[in-house]
């Protein structure tokens, strides 16, 4: 599986409330389970008008498929070339 992050244009997500956000990932999950294994989420960053999520899949078609299951857009497929953090310094 290879790790994506995945930009979404989404007007106002930012201003959901926590309830909304939940019904918003229970979507997301219904989705991933009719994709039998092919693409899993592990976190999102929600900003003002877009989320920016981190999936892994074995495809970016799987990540597409993902995106019209759910009916959250995928603007922007990015492959995650590498992670880095504080500790990559030492």
């Amino acid at each position: 599986m290879k790790r994506y992050v995945i930009e979404r244009n989404l007007p106002g997500i930012g201003k959901l409330t926590g309830e909304q956000l939940k019904g918003a990932a229970q979507t997301s999950n219904s989705a991933l389970a009719k994709l039998a294994g092919k693409a899993q989420w592990e976190h999102s960053y929600v900003v003002d008008d877009k989320t920016f999520c981190v999936y892994l899949a074995d495809s970016e078609d799987s990540v597409r498929e993902h995106a019209r299951l759910s009916g959250f857009p995928a603007t922007k497929i990015t492959p995650v070339q590498a992670v880095i953090g504080p500790l990559t310094a030492y």
